[in-house]
This record gives C-alpha cells, sequence and structure tokens, in this order.
C-alpha cells in the first residue's frame, strides 16, 4: 500500500484532521496537453444533447407502460404484477421527469407511488383514483407545450395530492404513527 493510498493524519492541540485518499484521481483521464481546448463537461453536455430528442418518446413509452399496467388493473382487478407494473412505470416517470425535460409531471407520478406505497391494502385503492393518476400524467405530458402547462400541472398534482391523503388518512386510520410520517408536510423546499 503506498502513501496515496493511506488516509492523511493532521494532528492539532484539541482534534485531528483525516482526510482519505482520493481514489477517484485514478478515474479521472488527465486532460490531453496536445488538446488544450478539449473540456469533457462540454463533451457531455454535447453527448447529452445528441440524446435530446429521444427524451419525449421514452418519456411517452413510460407513460404507454403506465396506461397498460393501469388497463390491465381495471380489465383484471388489482393483481400483484400489475400494482408492480403500474408502481414501477410511475417511479421511472418521476425519476425521470426532470431530466427527460417535463419536470412538471413528478408530483402526480410521486402522488400514485405514494399511494400504492402506503395504502395498506392495496385492494382497496379505488380504480376511479388510479384513473386520475394516469390521466393527469397524460395530460401533463399532452400540453407540455402549452405556456401555462406548469401552472395547470402544479394545481392538478396539488390536487391530487390532496385526494391521494385524504384517502391514506382514512386507509391508515388505526395506525397514527405511520401517518404522521406519511402525511406531515415535505422535509425538503418545494416537495409536494
Amino acid at each position: 500500500m503506498s502513501a496515496k493510498d493511506t488516509p492523511a493524519v493532521t494532528t492539532y492541540g484539541d482534534h485531528e484532521v483525516i482526510t482519505p485518499p482520493n481514489k477517484l484521481r485514478k478515474a479521472v483521464l488527465p486532460v490531453d496537453p496536445t488538446a488544450p481546448d478539449d473540456d469533457p463537461v462540454a463533451r457531455a453536455e454535447a453527448a447529452l444533447a445528441q440524446l435530446t430528442p429521444e427524451f419525449s418518446g421514452w418519456m411517452e413509452s413510460d407513460v404507454t407502460r403506465l396506461d397498460k399496467a393501469r388497463t390491465l388493473i381495471k380489465s383484471h382487478g388489482i393483481s400483484k404484477q400489475a400494482l408492480e407494473e403500474l408502481f414501477h412505470a410511475a417511479h421511472d416517470i418521476k425519476g425521470e421527469a426532470a431530466t427527460f425535460g417535463f419536470p412538471a409531471v413528478a408530483g402526480a407520478a410521486d402522488s400514485l407511488c405514494r399511494l400504492i406505497e402506503h395504502s395498506p391494502d392495496v385492494n382497496r385503492i379505488p380504480t376511479a383514483l388510479i384513473d386520475q393518476h394516469v390521466d393527469a400524467v397524460r395530460a401533463i405530458i399532452r400540453e407540455y407545450a402549452r405556456s401555462d402547462a406548469t401552472e395547470i400541472a402544479a394545481v392538478l398534482t396539488n390536487r391530487l395530492r390532496e385526494v391521494t391523503d385524504e384517502f391514506l388518512v382514512h386507509e391508515n386510520r388505526e395506525r397514527p404513527d405511520y401517518l404522521e410520517g406519511i402525511v406531515g408536510p415535505p422535509l425538503a423546499p418545494g416537495e409536494a
């Protein structure tokens, strides 16, 4: 083990500062001195820009997955497989929304995830409430080009959250400690 692989320890009168080895240094390529204008961040941004036209297609694919899972639930009832597909599609949309250029849809997808995750008996989730979430996600994506899309999405998402919280409060009424953690105010600013 070389000195670069061991932590450096600097001792002061009342404390010590331990500086761990920088193992990431090995993962970073040095700047090519023959190409001083090479900017790895600019290259990454250029690669991302090339993918940008694909983003709406990828988002639409996830929305189609979400809609198919909803349709399966409506026609065959809530099965473990259909519910998992619904949850995973909503979770993927929530996670990809900002990257794919649709940040306003994340709240509606998150509300659907919360509904599934915190319902003590998923068979009691009204299909109408699932429909409202899926339809909201679809509408937000469809109307995203509108100048007021973000504001409309915020109003819609807030109402979905309210209805979802009402349902979760009712369904979890026997579990007050659990309930506190799921309907309390968000910890991070801007979360809804």
